[in-house]
């Protein structure tokens, strides 16, 4: 249960809700936990998932911590933290390393949309004092806390990408309405440097996704095409610019992806991969197998036009 917005509560392993009583929080566990064991054809990973929720929440103690964790806000007792959850303030560099040339407000259009909605769940005239207090967040509907906890990898993924050093340069945000009907308006991240031209978009479905035949699958995804609407959103931007990008990349938090890296061909020549977000920052600077990379003139030229036909979200 990581400190995302997503995450299920404890109550939510157990299939319980927040008020039950005792009895009926031992009964769940143990049904729970009947229906999980690998012994039984259970899945080991939601085994596991049951028995933490039990930790947290099994006792009354524990239970007491937990709950009060959530109503301050604190993060403690393994409760969501709303430090993990708020705009973090700017952080100077640890070194004197010049950091990659970066335009734009990473995951600033999903913050303001998280904003709109949860204003707008919580009911007209309602004051919200505080969008990301625990409590608030965890008691909200599934596409609001997505819509956090979206912002959350794209802020994550633009600190990884400012260590790539200045022969790099990066967009955050970039508008695109070109996308398609029920696609987001904006690519979240494009990349240029010497290893390629890297369309980027950062996402957690709040479960684990894997490669397909060029695409995305996995039960969190409910009917999305993640490949095909990033692959649209990069035409768009490609074409104002006459470039083409050489890489198509998805970035979801690491407990989401089996491996470091995956590859899944080519869409209109530009190398698919799903990457662990610990892993983007090296397979940027290595090269995406398969990605083309350019020459010193040539990125300076895709830069200059890039930046003549950019606008942000």
């Amino acid at each position: 249960m990581a400190d995302s917005p997503l995450s299920e509560s404890p109550y939510e392993v157990l299939g319980v809700s927040a008020d039950a009583d005792a009895a009926a929080l031992r009964l769940a566990y143990r049904r729970a936990l009947r229906t999980a064991h690998p012994d039984t054809g259970g899945d080991p990973a939601r085994f596991h998932a049951v028995q933490r929720a039990w930790v947290l929440i099994g006792t009354p103690e524990a239970r007491a911590a937990f709950d009060r964790g959530i109503r301050n806000g604190s993060g403690g007792g393994s409760a969501p933290s709303r430090e993990a959850w708020a705009p973090a303030p700017p952080k100077r560099p640890r070194d004197s390393r010049p950091l990659a040339r970066s335009y734009g407000h990473p995951g600033g259009l999903t913050r303001e949309l998280y904003l709109d909605r949860i204003r707008e769940w919580s009911g007209r005239g309602v004051d919200v004092p505080d969008p990301y207090d625990p409590a608030l967040v965890s008691r909200a509907p599934r596409e609001i806390r997505h819509i956090l906890a979206d912002a959350l990898v794209e802020e994550s993924t633009a600190r990884s990408l400012s260590t790539l050093g200045i022969a790099y340069t990066i967009w955050h945000d970039i508008a695109t309405h070109a996308a398609g009907p029920g696609f987001p308006p904006k690519l979240d991240h494009l990349v240029l440097g010497p290893t390629g031209l890297f369309a980027v978009q950062s996402e957690d479905w709040g479960g684990p996704v894997a490669l397909k035949r060029g695409e995305l699958v996995g039960e969190a995804l409910a009917g999305e095409r993640p490949f095909r609407a990033l692959a649209a959103r990069a035409k768009a931007i490609g074409r104002a610019a006459r470039v083409k990008p050489t890489a198509l990349v998805i970035v979801v938090p690491d407990e989401y992806a089996a491996e470091p890296l995956a590859l899944g061909g080519s869409i209109r020549g530009a190398a698919v991969a799903l990457v662990r977000s610990s892993r983007l920052a090296s397979a940027v600077r290595e090269g995406i197998p398969g990605s083309a990379h350019l020459g010193g003139t040539e990125v300076m030229e895709v830069r200059s036009r890039l930046q003549a036909v950019v606008r942000f979200a």
